[in-house]
């Protein structure tokens, strides 16, 4: 499936109430099929036209169109339609309960989620987990034949893996001048995955509020396939954005749609019909990056760490935080397997290089030693992988982006740039050159205006690896951290490089 494709099944749902005088409320949405005018969108903008909106946190799992107001007017817009939109019919919302269920348990109350919505209210998982199924009418009924016509591809999100290339379309700012922003798209890469066959994704797809709604697509041998429906394109934990979108796995929906249980005669008999049928297209997926990232914890603070030998990791002084001994935490097989680590050394507060250097006292499972990078190239793809975000409960995430800068001193690399999103507990993670999996370098910080209060993800600072590779070939031989010291006593002009370090980063 071609980009092309993927923007002629994006639309835009606006719903307002007749007579009413209130400005439409509106999100991006998918056409899964023309023929018979079928559209899936978010839940959120059909929350205000409930007759009682305690149903959406009640215990219901779907909700008839009778329940909402009489005077309720839809209208679905595509790319070459009508200006004014095609009229619709709201045929149900559905709870996509694996996704409530996963909301829940991972973007837990105590670490200060918050996502973004229309109201203030689908801020709550209870809004977040709901979504509209439409049917079109008018012009939709002529295109009966050609690629157009055709059930939208899709594909199982138990396939999907971290690392996948992906696609996200939707419109931004929903029905604000749908003729310039319909059919948008955004490249990223799967950042992380929770729940039963992988119900919620994380993408670093860059998205901007209109989009929930839209879809993301799996790019795989050059065709896309449905695997997610956006949720929320803008998300903060604890006041920080953490630069990623929320999007609920479209084969969760198909199944809650599967499990509404109504007449034969009703009209989403097709839906549940296809819905069953197109579970036959799913494919595999790529897999994570080829080294062994694992979440650090000191106690008060915690971060991410590098494997560099079998036993040996590398993380930032901040998150040993002058602790000794620390616990290491390596995700293996959905399960958190816990190693204790000796500090054999960590850096003085006054070094540039916010660096620590940890010895595992028993085997981490899987370990796999990255090889280290000789050379920075400004411009070329890198992923890092570090436990921003989401790392404590599923896992490391990866994010995408290039090595935006590459700053030496004296001609030797001291401190590189990316764009990917990086967030609090991704310090000590991991940056690697996509292409070939090497460590180019070790996450120090990420950017934080204090006086704006405001967090930059994808602003970031990292420490390369040749300024401790040849340093770990010493210790290697030697046995003795003390040859670590060297990172203490650097040049004037590389601590003038990481001047910005004593602003305090958020990580």
């Amino acid at each position: 499936m071609e980009l092309d494709a993927a923007e002629r099944r994006c639309c835009v749902v606006s719903v307002s109430e007749s007579g009413s005088g209130q400005r439409p409320v509106s999100c991006s949405g998918v056409l899964l099929h023309p023929q018979t005018g079928t559209v899936v969108c978010t839940g959120l903008p059909f929350s205000r036209f409930l007759a009682d909106s305690e149903l959406l946190s009640g215990p219901r799992s779907f909700l008839a169109a009778p329940r909402f107001s009489s005077q309720t007017d839809i209208r679905v817009f595509l790319r070459g339609a009508a200006p004014v939109g095609a009229p619709a019919e709201l045929l149900m919302l559905v709870r996509c309960l694996e996704f409530h269920k996963t909301l829940r348990e991972v973007f837990r109350e105590a670490d200060q989620w918050s996502f973004h919505g229309n109201e203030d209210e689908t801020r709550d998982a209870q809004v977040l987990s709901w979504f509209a199924v439409l049917r079109v009418g008018g012009e939709l009924e002529d295109r009966s034949s050609g690629p157009d016509s055709e059930l939208l591809s899709w594909r199982s999100s138990s396939s999907l893996r971290k690392g996948c290339p992906v696609v996200a379309c939707g419109s931004p700012f929903g029905s604000l001048c749908p003729d310039l922003f319909l059919g948008t798209l955004s490249r990223g890469i799967v950042s992380n995955l929770a729940g039963e066959d992988n119900a919620v994704i994380l993408t670093d797809a860059r998205c901007l509020p209109g989009t929930e709604g839209g879809g993301l697509f799996a790019a795989t041998g050059g065709h896309l396939s449905l695997v997610g429906v956006i949720v929320s394109p803008f998300g903060w934990k604890a006041s920080e954005w953490i630069g990623l979108t929320l999007v609920c796995s479209v084969q969760a929906i198909l199944r809650s749609v599967l499990l509404c249980v109504g007449d034969p005669r009703d009209p989403l008999r097709d839906l549940r019909l296809l819905a069953a049928q197109t579970g036959l297209r799913c494919s595999g997926g790529p897999s994570e990056s080829n080294l062994t990232v694992c979440l650090v914890d000191s106690g008060s603070v915690w971060g991410s760490g590098v494997l560099v030998a079998p036993r040996l990791t590398l993380t930032c002084r901040h998150v040993v935080n002058g602790k000794s001994p620390v616990t290491l935490k390596f995700h293996h097989i959905d399960r958190f397997h816990d190693v204790v680590g000796d500090v054999l050394f960590s850096t003085k507060r006054s070094s540039p290089y916010d660096l620590a250097l940890v010895r595992l006292r028993d085997s981490a499972p899987e370990v796999r030693v990255p090889q280290m990078a000789q050379s920075f190239h400004p411009g070329e793809d890198v992923t890092v992988v570090g436990y921003g975000g989401l790392g404590r409960n599923c896992g490391p995430s990866l994010t995408g982006g290039v090595l935006s800068k590459a700053i030496s001193w004296d001609s030797n690399p001291v401190m590189l740039q990316t764009t990917c999103a990086v967030q609090a507990g991704t310090s000590g993670g991991a940056v690697v050159r996509r292409q070939t999996g090497e460590l180019l370098g070790v996450v120090s910080s990420n950017t934080r205006d204090f006086a704006a209060k405001v967090t930059y993800p994808h602003l970031n600072f990292s420490i390369p690896a040749t300024v401790f590779q040849g340093l770990l070939q010493h210790f290697n031989q030697t046995q003795d951290p003390e040859v670590f010291k060297a990172l203490d006593t650097t040049e004037e002009g590389v601590r003038r490089v990481w001047r910005l370090q004593g602003a305090r980063s958020k990580l």
